[in-house]
Parts: C-alpha cells; structure tokens; sequence
C-alpha cells in the first residue's frame, strides 16, 4: 500500500551479526509432550479451508489466510504491525521452500548443479511441513523443545546466512528478512505448530490460479491491514490504485533501471515488475526475464521492521534479488548495504511516495544544495539528483511543497526542479486519499523528465470528488484523464499554465482550476446583515405565536371540551 508516511519516527537498527547455531541435546524427561507427529499431510494440512477442497476461488483463499491471521491474532500478534511481519516469514520460508525444490528438480533435469540456500534441518521441508522429519522428532519430544529449536537455532542460522564467505545473493535476502525477527512472538507450540500447518497448505498446486490471484496479491492484502487507521503502518504504504496510475503514466520498460529512495513495503517497484512483465508478454526473452528479476530494482528503507517486508514482498512478486538498501536515505547512514553493491549512481525510472511532515537535523541538509529540516523537499533533492539524463519521475507530493513560497529552500528546490526537468503534469488529488491510513494530508502527482527545463505545466483535477475510507479512489476516475493525456487537451478538468506564469507567482505549483464553477459568496456584508436582520424577525414571530399557543393550553379555563352527542 506501501505507505504514507506521515510523521515517520526516527529509528536506529543493527545489522545481524554471524552467530554460530548450537544445537543442545537435552535429556528426555516425564513431562507433556506436543501432539502426536503427522506422517502424512491431514485434509486440513493439505487445503487451507480445512476440507481437503482446492482454493478455486478468491474468497476460500482469503478466508484461508484470515484463518491464519486470527490464529496470530489470538497468540500476542493483537494488531497487523505485529502479525503481517511473523507471517511475512513464515510464508516467505514456505514459498522459498517450494522455489528451491523446482530450481533442484530442473537442474536435475538438465543434469546442472543446483546447491540449495538452506542446508538440512532448516529447510521448510524439515522443521515446519506436516511430514517433516525434524518436525517429527520435535513433536515426539518434550513441551517446549520445538520452541527451542526455532528461536535459539534456526533463527540463528538463518540470520548468520548473509555473514558467510562466499553468500548468495539469495542467502543475503534471507538473513535481511530474518533480521528482525528476536523470537516467534506466537504465544503457544500448538498455535505456532497450526499457524504452520495452514501455511503450508498454501501451496501453488493447491490454488487454482484461473480464478485466484497468486500469493502475491494475497500478501498484499495483508500489507493493507498493515496501512488502515489504527494499525501504525500507514506511513508506509500508499493506495495501491495511486501506485498504478503512477506506474502507467510513467511506463517502465525492460531493460531501464527502477529506483524508490522511500520504499516502505516496496508497493512501486512490486507494481512496476509486474506491469513490465504483463506489457512484454510473450516476447520476454530469458535474458529479459533474468535482468527483471535480478537487475533492475533498486530501493531504499530506514525502517527496520519495514525493510524485511519489503524485501519478502518483492520476492513474493517475483523479484528474485531486490536490491534494496537498509538505512537512511537522506543522511546516507546504513545499517545494510549488502543487497545494494551493484546499483547504479543514478536511474532511468523513480517511482515514490516520500516522507512528508518530517524533520530531519544538520547531518541530512548538509549533504543537500538547499537547507532544509523537511523530509519532503530533501527528498525532492535527492530525487531530482539520482536520475539520469533523460530519466522519468512519477512522485506522490504534498500539497505544501507546491504553494509554499515563503520558505527559500522550497522555493530554490522548486527552482531546481524546473530548470533541470520537463514538469510536464501534476494531477491534483481529492483529499482523503490516504483515509484508511490515517493521512488528512492534500496531495498532488508530479510527472516530470530530467534534461529539459519546463515551459509549460498540464494540471488535471480531481478535487472535487469525495474519497471516504468506503468510497476510495478508484481507476476509473482517471478514464477522462488517460484520453486526455495523449494531447494534453484543456477540459473542465484540466489546463494548461506556462513557465512565465509560474514564474510570476513565485513558483507556486499550486493546481488552481480556473474552470471549476465558482461557489464563492459575492454579497456585500451589509447585504449579509439584512438578510440575518429580517431572518431574525421571521424567528421572533415565529417564537411569539409558539409562545400563545402554548400558553393557551396552559390554562384550563381556555381549554373546551366537545362532550360526544351534544
């Protein structure tokens, strides 16, 4: 939803350091144990609607995954800030698991090497599945040990992976998912061990996908309970409709570089590998595919509980390497760069929605031209600075980057962006956008291309629809939009304003529609006050005959009585 990042908190994080798994045998003991092991998958294990059924349709999905969510719910994950990043790595291990099977089956087919990311017991297989065979002798032991093993050795082992000589890329992206995970936050064994099972019904064979969106867009249902009001994680995720009129508009192409400076969940460039692929169809060729997959998205993240759903959720879409770097992208500060080392210096593509309402000290304006405290003009800098010649833009604004004129840095950055890139639209939003993630902010889309300094501005108007957390924006409120953008045509929506006007006021970028009906009150206020006046005397006659009526019925002597056949 990625993601809107209201009033961002600053925060610091660690990077994981290798520690050493240990395993510890410990002595059987008389006590409880955990329920019998299953050798075979049950019908439940097999299908998430716990009747051995086939999910075949986008509701028995859904509802297989909000069974695991209420699962969690109830197991000290009360709200999605908590229960989205448990599931995240779970689900990420189990759709690992599956990748990593096909990958050994082909190369076996092909008589290749293939040498798998984890090693035996920590593969999914192993430990979590319904029929594996270190789950098997967990169970069949003591009450607690499974708990053990997950928390004090495959966490370990997962979070070490990234520290080993030689790291794959892949074993890099699993230790950074697994950065933040201390502990299972999943209060009991038997909850934990169920959570497990349903999960591991959600299998790629198990859904029919003529009818069902991929796991992909399930997971984005969850990253959509993680930015609703309430929830804490709004500032991180941005209306999925905005991301794709933002995506269309700029319109990435195979074989150019994607970059957000300000990725939270990673919404664009999940949104952005998905359209490339569904644009080429047919004609991706391996080599494309491969590039897509490994070499063409790049992002950045502060948020050390962000970051590891990010790079899961980019996985889930298909990116195999995000190159995604941990840290703060305006003070340069990094926790973790080691998925970020072949990144360009500057991109074809940015697609972001930047923090705004934020404040930043002296260590980030000092590496900007323009001083500021705001998060949103330094990142408007940093935007502006990291695309190439020829590069596109497509930016979620506020609305007060564009009017304010008071403040020399928003008007010399202002100045910068016209002077080294085409503002060629900005489209003015409803207000109420980001409703369900708790922002009241007015914001605007800003489309530019770097090379060219601005003559003239096109601006389209949405203000005037209502947007409530029932009625969001939609697709089809920009079909007048995308007929009209080919020629950039003048409508009761949309105009046109030239640099020189720009200029005059100041560089306020404001939309400002000058075909919108005017509603504004031209009486005079001495017109205001005879009406009020004579208002006041309808209200004091009507007062004074309420006031006889009901002192006549007040008073008995006034009241007749009609006695029936008299």
């Amino acid at each position: 939803m990625t993601k809107h990042r209201a009033k961002p908190k600053a925060k610091s994080g660690k990077s994981a350091k290798s520690t050493k798994a240990v395993t510890k045998s410990k002595p059987k003991q008389a006590v409880a144990t955990l329920p019998a092991p299953v050798t075979q998958p049950s019908a439940q294990a097999r299908s998430g609607n716990g009747n051995g059924r086939k999910l075949n349709s986008q509701q028995s999905v859904n509802s297989a995954v909000k069974s695991i969510c209420d699962i969690m719910r109830r197991s000290n994950c009360a709200g999605a800030m908590q229960y989205v990043p448990e599931l995240t790595w779970i689900l990420f291990l189990r759709i690992l698991d599956d990748t990593e099977r096909e990958e050994a089956a082909a190369s076996r087919a092909t008589k290749t090497r293939f040498t798998p990311s984890l090693a035996a017991p920590y593969r999914w297989q192993d430990w979590a599945a319904p029929e594996g065979t270190k789950r098997t002798e967990l169970q069949t032991g003591t009450l607690g040990q499974f708990f053990d093993f997950v928390n004090k050795d495959l966490l370990v082992y997962l979070k070490g992976l990234g520290n080993r000589p030689n790291a794959t890329s892949r074993q890099k992206v699993i230790s950074q998912i697994m950065s933040g995970v201390e502990r299972v936050r999943i209060d009991t064994e038997k909850n934990m061990l169920d959570v497990l099972d349903r999960v591991h019904s959600l299998r790629a064979e198990d859904i029919d996908d003529t009818h069902v969106f991929p796991l992909s867009q399930v997971y984005e249902g969850l990253l959509l309970k993680m930015g609703e009001k309430g929830n804490d994680g709004g500032q991180f995720f941005t209306p999925r409709e905005v991301i794709r009129i933002l995506v269309q508009v700029v319109n990435p192409k195979v074989g150019e570089s994607v970059y957000d400076p300000a990725c939270g969940t990673g919404g664009f460039l999940a949104q952005a590998y998905q359209f490339m692929v569904k644009e080429q169809g047919d004609n991706l060729t391996p080599t494309q595919s491969d590039t897509l997959r490994s070499n063409t998205f790049f992002g950045r993240e502060k948020e050390n509980l962000v970051y590891p759903v990010a790079l899961a959720n980019l996985v889930l879409h298909g990116v195999d390497r995000p190159n995604l770097w941990h840290g703060n992208t305006l003070t340069g500060q990094e926790i973790y760069g080691g998925l970020f080392t072949h990144a360009p210096a500057s991109f074809d593509v940015i697609l972001t929605n930047p923090p705004f309402g934020g404040k930043e000290g002296k260590e980030a304006q000092t590496r900007f031209a323009y001083k500021t405290g705001a998060t949103e003009i330094l990142f408007l800098q940093h935007v502006i600075d990291s695309l190439n010649n020829g590069g596109r833009c497509g930016i979620v604004m506020a609305e007060g980057v564009l009017f304010r004129t008071n403040e020399t840095a928003f008007m010399q950055t202002k100045r910068k962006l016209l002077n080294e890139c085409d503002v060629w639209c900005i489209v003015s939003l409803p207000g109420n956008v980001f409703v369900a993630a708790g922002g009241g902010v007015k914001t605007n889309l800003l489309f530019f291309n770097k090379g060219k300094q601005t003559e003239k501005i096109w601006y389209y108007d949405l203000t005037d629809i209502k947007v409530t957390k029932k009625n969001p924006l939609l697709l089809s409120h920009f079909e007048e939009f995308f007929r009209l953008l080919p020629t950039r045509a003048d409508s009761d929506r949309s105009w046109t304003v030239t640099r020189a006007e720009i200029e005059a006021k100041g560089y306020d970028l404001k939309a400002v529609n000058p075909n919108a009906k005017n509603t504004e009150d031209t009486r005079t206020p001495e017109e205001l006050l005879d009406i009020i006046k004579q208002k006041g005397r309808e209200v004091a006659e009507a007062l004074a005959a309420l006031r006889g009526v009901t002192k006549q019925r007040s008073d008995p002597s006034k009241i007749q009585i009609k006695i029936p056949g008299r």
